[in-house]
């Protein structure tokens, strides 16, 4: 689209931009104004300057936005690729001061561990429908669980979810979810499963989300929460509950350092758990050198994901892959999936136009798990 055909190139050409005018432009438009490629961010208030924050990975994170001349109007244009989704926040700066807010004008908002951020959609993003409540859809079942641990000496827990048609008479696939609470907190996986589930796109499985007290050290390729999950957590689950206890009945997920939990597991122990689900994983390596530019907390994902690029063996069947192309670790995701590929496991990776967040995993759940467990719609295409 070109520039004098943007709403905010039409208001600066009416000049003078006043204050009923500004008004005028502000009432009943959504924001940030989205025209083609072209999305305009917009902000009204006393402040002498604003900044656009985003996490947009080969982009200045701080952009400068233009204030309209003898207004209190701020605004600034970004191209975004269709169907991309951007989380911002707004740097606002007087009397040598700066704060960070979320965008007064948006009311889409995205939650995680350390508050909200504002939400920008390109052309053509819509949330998917299998992320919102359908109230066809039956819904499951969530209940805490806790056990014993005698690899970490303590009690460890998180939430079991049930399928609603759970029956002790029949046997389940087990997904084990890294990061449980989080999942279920911001990226509303039990409405997701629900949804999947009436739709037939996945069967009905059990799920264990799972949490850890210290996940920077645990969730960092460490062997203790390898063999926790190996020989304690799934053995319980499988002894109490009607699982399908093969490999291509077990599947171990998770996010960011999550990623790097189920793959090292994997790893640890090939061939026992038959699906994985790797959603941005933290894959930091080396070509050469000992050092690593991410920080002390990456040196043992580092040393493990040098040593498994030295060999990759067949850890499990399928492997699905995912990650924002806006993410600063989008080279070391793409960079796994010929690895894993040339091992003999069947791969799939997808990329989309989002960042390291839980929303951008959220939307990836559809088509990672029904293809690691295709329901009984999908396997009549398969």
């Amino acid at each position: 689209m070109t520039g004098e055909r943007l709403a905010i190139h039409r208001l600066l050409a009416d000049a003078p931009v006043t204050g009923e005018k500004i008004d005028a432009f502000l009432k009943g438009r959504e924001f940030p104004v989205v025209e083609g490629a072209s999305v305009t961010f917009v902000f009204r208030g006393d402040v002498e300057g604003v900044n656009l924050r985003h996490w947009i990975y080969g982009l200045e994170s701080s952009q400068a936005l233009t204030r309209v001349p003898e207004t209190d109007l701020f605004y600034g244009i970004v191209e975004l690729p269709p169907h991309s989704r951007v989380e911002y926040k707004l740097e606002l700066r007087k009397d040598g001061n700066s704060w960070w807010v979320e965008d007064p004008l948006n009311d889409k908002r995205a939650h995680d561990p350390f508050g909200a951020n504002s939400v920008a959609h390109g052309e053509g993003y819509e949330v998917p429908a299998w992320t919102q409540t359908d109230p066809e859809a039956r819904a499951g079942v969530l209940e805490p669980f806790r056990m014993k641990s005698r690899v970490f000496g303590g009690v460890r827990g998180g939430h079991l979810y049930y399928p609603a048609r759970y029956r002790t008479s029949r046997r389940y696939p087990l997904l084990v979810v890294h990061d449980g609470s989080d999942y279920l907190r911001y990226a509303a996986m039990k409405t997701v499963l629900d949804n999947l589930i009436h739709r037939l796109a996945i069967p009905d499985m059990v799920v264990c989300f799972s949490d850890s007290p210290d996940r920077l050290k645990e969730y960092a390729s460490d062997e203790a929460h390898a063999r926790f999950l190996k020989e304690e957590l799934v053995p319980h689950l499988e002894r109490t509950l009607p699982l399908d206890a093969r490999p291509q009945g077990r599947c171990l997920m998770g996010a960011s350092f999550g990623a790097v939990a189920a793959l090292s597991t994997a790893w640890r122990y090939p061939g026992f758990f038959g699906r994985l689900m790797l959603q941005s994983g933290s894959f930091a390596f080396t070509d050469i050198g000992g050092g690593n530019r991410r920080g002390p907390l990456f040196d043992p994902v580092v040393a493990f994901v040098n040593e498994l690029r030295k060999d990759i063996g067949p850890m499990s069947e399928r492997v699905f892959l995912s990650c924002g192309v806006y993410e600063s670790l989008i080279y070391e995701n793409r960079s796994l999936v010929p690895l894993l590929s040339e091992s003999g496991m069947e791969v799939r990776f997808e990329e989309a136009r989002d960042g390291h967040n839980w929303e951008n995993w959220r939307d990836r759940l559809q088509d990672g798990l029904s293809w690691l467990f295709p329901g009984p719609l999908l396997m009549v295409y398969e």
